[in-house]
């Protein structure tokens, strides 16, 4: 399934009912510092990770007089989690940061971030309501959304048709096609062991809350019965052999996996099927694109929160420069030039826009060369798959604590040390202590 790479992902975070007193740490409130004056170009230190970004850039300060963006590529989002909390505990974090919307209220916990809404809250409009959510904690906007979270399955054709199997329309299908997959030595799935994101979006596309606001306090869930099904259909996927293990900390070779088929399918978004175009060298028209998997008996259902994309250009409080940092990351989501580029999985990173108006930029968010004669009806699957996204998905105050805390775990289920039911009571455990000991209100 495998949701970590170069990248990482957006959801719709529905945080706008934080408004509590004790949810969230005392450092954090909104920054509202006031911009340095300048005679000259203001210049603006920008981090992030996905491809096409030095390009609009470039294509900012191309247009623009007083405001100049100065890009530094990270590896990837989970690197960009570290170097920024370094950055920001020495003083010196750069005004524009890509991030997902996972990790905002941590950061906003944390008081890294700046308050930009009196200058971004007139595009609202703009935006679908989801992807504008993204960047808001207790109705304060931090940034601006890049993008939206339409979810599918891509599967090789020619290996489904060979052995005669049909794309998997519910999770008892699909992992009864990895069974069938594994008799002739092919992996249905692909599970890294540092991303347990593959967790956290069947937990959530399952319904479960693993964080939630219960009055004053946090609520900690993550033996909830939503989580408990997804993490019934991934033991089952491991118990049978029917997952790859390899590391995206070689990209290449996960691409190599695909390309030659000894993987078959991926739970995907539109930004990793540019990964895919451009390191592949022979499947090229052997893909296409199909639902998500649902629970038996359960309609469709998207989990936002796997298009691990840079799903928000936050603006932090350190910025002496914050409203002209804001100006330029809306336009970097805006202007048409812009998405097109970031939205192409050629030129960009593949991003389904954040804009309410997207429809123009679905042909051009997949890629032709790799889907073949199956480019047309995947630009339905594609669509389709927008109207089925989760919106009931809080992320908790600690994320970035806790998500590095199940890596750990993480690597042990997929390795078989451990059961994913053992991950989860200590991720229950700890994740409560953890919250206390940073002075948050929290009840599990």
């Amino acid at each position: 399934m495998n949701f970590t790479s170069p990248r990482r992902r957006f959801a719709h975070a529905a945080v706008a009912g934080l408004a509590l007193t004790g949810l969230l740490s005392a450092c954090g409130g909104s920054g509202s510092g006031a911009d340095a004056k300048s005679s000259g170009p203001v210049t603006l230190p920008f981090w992030g990770w996905a491809n096409g970004q030095e390009a609009v850039v470039t294509a900012f300060n191309a247009s623009h007089k007083d405001i100049k963006i100065k890009y530094t590529k990270v590896t990837d989002q989970l690197t960009m989690q570290k170097q920024l909390t370094n950055a920001v505990k020495a003083g010196n974090a750069p005004c524009l940061v890509q991030n997902t919307a996972e990790y905002v209220t941590s950061w906003v916990s944390q008081g890294a971030l700046a308050d930009v809404s009196q200058y971004v809250d007139a595009a609202k409009g703009k935006f679908n309501p989801g992807a504008w959510a993204s960047a808001q904690v207790q109705d304060r906007t931090y940034g601006v959304p890049t993008s939206s979270s339409p979810n599918f399955t891509i599967y090789r054709t020619d290996v489904f048709e060979k052995y005669g199997i049909k794309p998997p329309a519910t999770w008892d299908d699909f992992i009864a096609a990895g069974k069938e997959l594994k008799k002739h030595g092919v992996k249905i799935t692909n599970y890294a062991g540092e991303d347990p994101s593959t967790l956290e979006v069947l937990a959530m596309q399952a319904g479960a809350h693993w964080y939630a606001i219960d009055g004053n306090s946090w609520k900690v869930a993550f033996q909830d019965a939503g989580t408990l099904k997804a993490a019934k259909v991934i033991q089952d996927v491991i118990d049978n052999d029917l997952n790859s293990t390899l590391s995206f900390a070689d990209y290449a070779a996960v691409q190599r996996n695909y390309d030659n088929g000894a993987t078959a399918t991926r739970q995907i978004s539109t930004w990793q099927m540019a990964g895919m175009a451009q390191n592949f060298t022979k499947s090229f028209g052997k893909w296409a694109l199909s639902p998500w998997p649902t629970f038996q008996g359960e309609a469709a259902r998207t989990p936002a929160g796997t298009n691990l994309t840079g799903s928000v250009t936050l603006v932090t409080k350190q910025c002496t420069n914050q409203e002209q940092a804001a100006q330029a990351a809306l336009w970097m989501s805006t202007d048409a030039g812009a998405v097109k580029t970031m939205s192409s999985p050629t030129t960009g990173n593949g991003v389904f826009p954040a804009l309410a108006d997207n429809q123009s930029y679905v042909a051009g968010s997949i890629s032709d060369k790799l889907l073949g004669k199956n480019y047309q009806p995947a630009q339905k699957v594609v669509t389709d798959s927008l109207s089925t996204v989760t919106t009931d998905w809080t992320f908790g105050p600690n994320w970035t604590a806790m998500f590095s805390e199940m890596q750990a775990g993480w690597a042990k289920v997929v390795n078989k040390q451990e059961k994913v039911t053992d991950l989860l009571a200590h991720m229950q455990q700890w994740t409560v202590q953890d919250l206390k000991s940073r002075g948050i209100s929290v009840k599990g």
